[in-house]
């Protein structure tokens, strides 16, 4: 950032010796913000930066439990006492793992990943029955008994327990999306968001239900379908006897009863209870066509329109007549087919379709 015409920098970070001459709050959040990601599963400290982390490994020797305040001193007291054959390793990664294809450099680090496959959980909490492989993970979880949120934000006043979550949060302040899609436009402030996405590009879909083969690419899209099968329904309306199998569709029932319009359209004002009412109306302004058919080139603003169009290509259709047996493309056809019927003096046939079921 460039200084001041009188070359003075009166900002300061307060995290670090850098200095700004408007503001360093962009520099907190960009360079301090995201906490401390390097976390040493042996004494729980966290570091900012990978080499750190590296360098405060070495302040662990496995054999002795002695610990060192720099590696200098803790490199001599391997060779001094642990031999030639235990030196602290190299960035060779000598040490494999007979379960996988990892390796690491560290001795310290490589018993530690061994415990993913041995399932060994040395850390016990003391006000529950849970335990942990690493040393990290069981402070984080003391939290959940002590209620402490050490992370809070300066923005909304919201407060975390743990520093990966308050990263991610910071980012809908900032609106940084670090993760971007290589094979079109959009990107995500977090990865795992960003690992969904790009299944709609490959197809993957690895969530499949046991008991009818349909597969879903989200774990909750999958966990819903499963409430298919089991019918529960665990999402209950305070205000009427329904229930509901999916959180979504609860809160979308919700809206009928208050009335709320939270999704309001800035430019014509007109408000919208669900979402993707409010997405598909906001096309009618900028124009937006995003659902294009791969067989002819023609765009629709909405999914629905784009699935109806398909069926000219496929001569999928899926609504029928359970008088006639005739097919339809459209609803709407059906409709007005039944209609039709009813003008034909088929009155009484409908009356009775309508509340008992043909047998053919």
């Amino acid at each position: 950032m460039a200084a001041d015409p009188d070359g003075s920098r009166p900002h300061q970070c307060q995290r670090c010796s850098k200095s700004f001459s408007r503001t360093s709050r962009r520099h907190e959040l960009r360079d301090h913000a995201a906490g401390e990601p390097y976390h040493c599963e042996l004494c729980g400290s966290s570091f900012t930066k990978s080499s750190d982390w590296e360098l405060h490994l070495y302040t662990h020797p496995e054999e002795c439990g002695s610990c060192f305040s720099d590696q200098t001193s803790c490199r001599k007291h391997q060779s001094d006492y642990a031999g030639p054959d235990r030196a602290a390793p190299d960035r060779a990664a000598p040490y494999h793992c007979d379960h996988c294809d990892k390796s690491f450099s560290y001795l310290s680090i490589y018993k530690i990943h061994m415990r993913v496959h041995t399932k060994e959980k040395p850390y016990r909490c003391q006000q529950c029955p849970k335990s942990f492989s690493f040393l990290s993970s069981y402070k984080r979880h003391q939290l959940s008994h002590s209620g402490e949120k050490p992370y809070q934000c300066d923005f909304c006043g919201k407060s975390f327990t743990q520093s990966g979550h308050f990263s991610l949060h910071l980012r809908n302040h900032t609106d940084e999306k670090p993760h971007e899609c290589d094979r079109c436009e959009k990107s995500f402030s977090d990865l795992s968001s960003y690992k969904v996405h790009l299944r709609v590009h490959t197809g993957e879909k690895p969530y499949c239900c046991p008991q009818c083969g349909r597969s879903f690419s989200q774990l909750g899209n999958y966990k819903s379908h499963l409430r298919i099968h089991t019918g529960e329904k665990p999402f209950q309306c305070e205000l009427c006897d329904k229930s509901f199998s999916i959180s979504k569709t609860y809160k979308q029932h919700v809206i009928t009863h208050t009335g709320e319009k939270p999704y309001q359209c800035t430019e014509c004002g007109k408000g919208f209870g669900r979402l993707s009412n409010y997405m598909r109306h906001r096309r009618i302004h900028t124009g937006e066509q995003p659902f294009s058919c791969r067989q002819c080139g023609k765009s629709f603003n909405s999914s629905y329109s784009y699935s109806r169009h398909l069926r000219v290509h496929t001569g999928e259709k899926p609504y029928w007549c359970s008088l006639c047996k005739r097919l339809f493309t459209r609803s709407q056809s059906l409709k007005k087919h039944r209609c039709v019927a009813v003008d034909q003096d088929m009155k009484t046939v409908c009356d009775t379709e309508e509340t008992s079921t043909i047998t053919t």
